[in-house]
């Protein structure tokens, strides 16, 4: 099969934890840089790393990465593309991407040129004047970052982060591929316990089930490329019959979850049903304050923070009951995500590692407990 270059962006902080993850998947060429790692594979590899990557935010294929300073050269080297190899006759190709610190910096027209160029070329590959744009989705997706533009296409469509079970969530739920990759830096394994005395719609339980059982979190869900006519549909056949095979049922894995709010309790009920492990998981009504870890379990969680003074108050007590209750050690490790800078005075208990993350825009440090 064709050598591709393909690359996945991703939360910033997570690069190392999605490094391994498509080292894993037997990608060569591996690049990382910051919020996105690139690397070399084949069809094959397209579908797979969509189905089983936890922390990638999408699987886009880089087409060319050229220096663009006019508007004359962002047009041929588009059009000197060879597009068609992705881009059917009657698929549509709309245009997405943005610019910085570069002298084409208006992503309208920079869009209209890209899309002009990538018409003009199909056109004539395919004999038309006209292109109908009704088939199946291929988004375009450009950056111009200090002039040099980079084109890709993307195989995701809907982000990986929409795993296809999580239609409802709470006020203020965690991204499915940012609570994936903080089970991982919790160590998650076949055979642990894991907690969440705040669980809220359940993702951290849900992920960590999926990690601990070897479950694809794309396996309930498809992708844009999966409809391409320039792939195989036997392709993404043999990659789901893989990913179904190595689900580890005989994995020890169990999920403890609690909340204050009934509604939360439902919804983490309802979510691990759709994901299908609500049989690894024991979910209950219950206030902070009377949650104890269970023996051995690792305790994942994401408290609420407020933005204004009386809800940050509220959450720095809530950060002091947390530490009464937990008292993380070597044997009940735990993993806080907070974007308070003071939580572990509140926690009463300093960190054994701190990992920058973001949660959405909001910066944030992930406090690890392990000794």
């Amino acid at each position: 099969m064709e050598k591709l270059r393909l690359c996945c962006p991703c939360h910033f902080g997570l690069e190392s934890v999605l490094k391994f993850e498509i080292g894993r998947l037997g990608a060569d060429d591996i690049t990382v840089t910051d919020g996105k790692i690139s690397f070399s594979g084949d069809e094959s590899m397209i579908a797979r790393a969509n189905l089983r990557l936890a922390t990638a935010e999408r699987v886009l294929i880089e087409l060319a990465s050229f220096r663009a300073e006019t508007f004359s050269e962002l047009f041929d080297n588009v059009y000197a593309l060879p597009l068609e190899r992705f881009i059917g006759k009657t698929d549509a190709f709309p245009v997405k991407g943005h610019s910085l610190d570069s002298k084409l910096f208006s992503v309208p027209d920079c869009q209209k040129m890209i899309k002009k160029a990538a018409a003009k070329r199909l056109g004539q590959k395919y004999g038309c004047e006209w292109l109908e744009e009704t088939g199946e989705l291929h988004q375009l997706q450009f950056t111009i970052l200090k002039d040099v533009c980079t084109l890709w296409l993307d195989t995701t469509g809907t982000g990986l982060h929409k795993r296809g079970y999580r239609k409802n969530s709470n006020a203020a739920p965690i991204k499915e591929t940012l609570a994936a990759g903080i089970i991982d830096l919790a160590r998650v394994r076949a055979d642990s316990v894991v907690c969440d005395p705040m669980c809220g719609s359940g993702t951290f339980l849900i992920e960590a089930a999926y990690k601990a059982c070897g479950i694809a979190p794309g396996l309930r869900r498809s992708f844009s490329a999966e409809k391409w006519a320039q792939i195989s549909p036997d392709v993404w056949k043999n990659e789901r019959t893989a990913a179904l095979a190595d689900v580890n049922r005989a994995a020890g894995f169990k999920g403890f979850g609690a909340d204050i709010d009934p509604l939360a309790v439902d919804l983490t009920l309802e979510n691990s049903r759709k994901a299908g492990v609500q049989s690894r998981l024991t979910i209950r009504e219950q206030d902070v304050m009377k949650f104890v870890p269970p023996e051995g379990a690792i305790t994942v969680c994401n408290p609420p923070y407020g933005e204004r003074m009386l809800e940050i108050r509220e959450a720095e007590e809530l950060y002091k009951r947390l530490g009464e209750r937990i008292h993380p050690d070597g044997s009940h490790p735990a993993v806080i995500i907070s974007p308070d800078e003071d939580f572990e005075k509140f926690f009463g208990k300093k960190a054994d590692k701190k990992r920058k993350l973001y949660n959405g825009m909001i910066k944030c440090n992930l406090y690890m407990y392990f000794k």
